[in-house]
């Protein structure tokens, strides 16, 4: 019974999420005369800024409770890894190229799920939900992993599969390209933006920016929550990440389009 009423929640859900691909055009008219440019839910400031706040969440999580590891980038892990391979410390290189290649198996994971869906359109889920749920399931099994050297060391492993999943599959606010689990590229574009408002006083640019600077500030509030809830929760407080991340879910199924503002 109850596996029959997950799936017709999921059938439906689903369902919502690709027909609300399908705008009518009505609503096509209303928008342009209001100057708006309609995005899928995905790409939502509201989505956007829940996937940074998880993503700052976790970006800290892995550092107080996991080893003082960030595994979200790996910019970090590909330097060590560097410096390592020239000490001769194979050891320590396999430390930092397991992350890695965890990122990367991410982001191959990712791109199938997003290849599958486009090729089999209006099936139960969309492929961003497919995500969402792997992403739950992976935190979820983090968060009974000891905090003990080696468990340690699969915890970050894992997180680092899950952020990429996250940022290859939800790369853009509003139409403009952004992380949900870094900030120098936001950081970038947002202060590149400020920029081109003081030169043209195009109020849209101004609007761009503090979408920018907003995820910018989830994240530093996810990285904040974080540092909160360590040390009382334990290894168990990546379960608030999932809580977020299973609101974002809801969203995209409950969300069909939305209005980004003007053009």
């Amino acid at each position: 019974m109850l596996s029959g009423l997950f799936g017709q929640v999921a059938f439906c859900g689903g369902r919502h999420y690709n027909e609300g691909r399908r705008i009518t055009s009505g609503r096509e008219d209303a928008v342009k005369n209001k100057q708006q440019a309609v995005v899928q839910s995905s790409e939502a400031l509201r989505v956007g800024l829940l996937l940074a706040l998880a993503g700052g969440f976790l970006d800290a999580y892995t550092y107080l409770g996991r080893g003082h590891v960030f595994a979200n980038a790996q910019t970090g892990n590909i330097v060590m890894l560097g410096v390592d391979v020239a000490r001769g410390d194979w050891a320590g290189a396999g430390h930092y190229l397991l992350p890695i290649l965890a990122f990367v198996a991410g982001v191959l994971l990712a791109e199938w799920i997003r290849a599958r869906g486009k090729a089999r359109p209006g099936g139960r889920l969309h492929w961003r939900q497919w995500v969402l749920l792997i992403e739950l399931a992976v935190l979820a099994a983090v968060g009974f992993l000891p905090a003990a050297e080696g468990w340690n060391d699969l915890a970050n492993v894992c997180v680092s599969f899950v952020c990429s999943l996250q940022v290859e599959s939800f790369r853009r606010v509003h139409g403009r390209a952004y992380a949900t689990t870094m900030c120098t590229g936001n950081l970038r574009s947002g202060t590149e933006l400020l920029v081109q408002y003081r030169r043209t006083g195009d109020k849209t640019l101004l609007a761009h920016m503090f979408n920018y600077y907003g995820v910018i500030l989830a994240f530093v509030v996810g990285a904040g929550i974080s540092a909160l809830v360590c040390e009382p929760l334990g290894t168990g407080a990546i379960w608030l990440a999932c809580l977020v991340l299973a609101v974002v879910l809801g969203m995209l199924f409950s969300s069909e389009w939305e209005t980004s503002g003007p053009v």
